[in-house]
């Protein structure tokens, strides 16, 4: 662990300049650049008082939790081709079941539809990235073209088709996909 770059991060976050923490921790501005500079090491004592300035504590600062990841592209995606149903689902979101939504990459190739899905409870989002999609819901059928969304409550069986094939980003909560 690289102790003088995390606090220098900590005080970067909490928008201090070195001279201000110094100044909370009663040491000199020039002792905060050598730590973080890792050309010294604080006592423990001075450590704690550090962090303490800092809003943390000797626990937190010394996890090593893993970073979530937020941001994902085309390499953190799982794919699954339907060839019976003509389609292809693209989880966007690795692992996203266990989240409150699931967020899918939706590919209907012409003639291609979804599973489809028995009412439960939650909400199905839709937006048409590309061609147009019939949207059937119970007895009913809605149609979106690209650039246009989708939104509702999935108490009826419902799926997806397309004659001509589409691409839409589909969110559901919770994940049902």
């Amino acid at each position: 662990m690289d102790i003088g770059q995390k606090l220098k991060e900590l005080r970067v976050r909490k928008n201090l300049t070195q001279e201000e923490l110094a100044d909370r921790a009663e040491l000199s501005k020039g002792f905060i650049s050598q730590i973080e500079r890792n050309l010294t090491s604080p006592s423990i004592a001075t450590l704690m008082d550090i962090l303490q300035c800092l809003g943390t504590s000797t626990a937190e600062f010394f996890s090593e939790t893993p970073e979530e990841q937020i941001v994902f592209g085309k390499a953190d995606y799982f794919e699954k081709q339907d060839a019976e149903l003509n389609n292809t689902i693209k989880w966007i979101i690795p692992n996203a079941q266990k989240n409150m939504m699931e967020p899918i990459l939706l590919t209907l190739e012409a003639g291609g539809e979804t599973y489809p899905d028995n009412p439960h409870e939650g909400e199905e989002f839709g937006y048409v990235l590309q061609g147009s999609v019939s949207i059937h819901l119970g007895s009913q059928v809605h149609r979106a073209k690209k650039g246009e969304s989708f939104y509702f409550t999935p108490d009826k069986k419902h799926y997806l088709t397309s004659r001509t094939g589409a691409v839409v980003l589909w969110v559901s909560s919770p994940p049902s996909f």
